[in-house]
């Protein structure tokens, strides 16, 4: 088998300061969007729909998990990880999370992210497109909680919402 030479590493984000010293750590939404969206075509080109969707959701499941264990970090409660999460996404410019509803008991949960960076502005296309940040929920939650969810975008702004929608439960 040979080795990986991209396995996911802090290390592939480098010295920002060094390496980006006029133009810093920002850079406009249509350039992530230009990446992800032109990665998904190929993938779906070169794969099929149903497996770039799967690892897309993987990816964005590795990012949460990894974001969330940087910059999250332990926290006690589910409340305190939740708000710390939320703070992060809007440090980040990544979106605006809000809890619709929790169940604490089932682990069931209605989550909300407006402003999202993958879909918000996007014309309405008739499917939800939001398959990495679906994998992302998923991560961030695993990271607190070491348990495996399920997350399901139900509303997204390409399917005439105006934010996008997920719930969350146990695998």
């Amino acid at each position: 088998m040979q080795e990986r030479m991209y396995k996911f590493s802090w290390d592939f984000i480098g010295d920002l300061e060094e390496g980006r010293p006029n133009l810093g750590n920002t850079t406009r939404v249509e350039v992530y969007r230009l990446f992800q969206y032109a990665l998904r075509d190929v993938l779906e080109e070169e794969l099929g729909t149903e497996k770039a969707d799967r690892i897309l959701y993987r990816a964005g499941y590795l990012a949460g998990k990894a974001l969330a264990e940087k910059f999250v970090g332990h926290k006690e409660s589910l409340y305190d990880y939740v708000e710390k999460v939320k703070q992060i996404l809007l440090d980040l410019n990544i979106g605006i999370l809000r809890v619709e509803s929790a169940d604490k008991d089932k682990l069931h949960f209605l989550l909300t992210v407006a402003e999202d960076l993958d879909c918000s502005g996007l014309p309405d296309m008739g499917h939800a497109v939001c398959t990495y940040d679906e994998g992302f929920i998923a991560g961030v939650f695993n990271a607190f909680s070491g348990m495996e969810y399920d997350v399901r975008e139900i509303d997204c702004w390409c399917t005439g919402d105006r934010t996008c929608r997920f719930e969350v439960k146990p695998a």
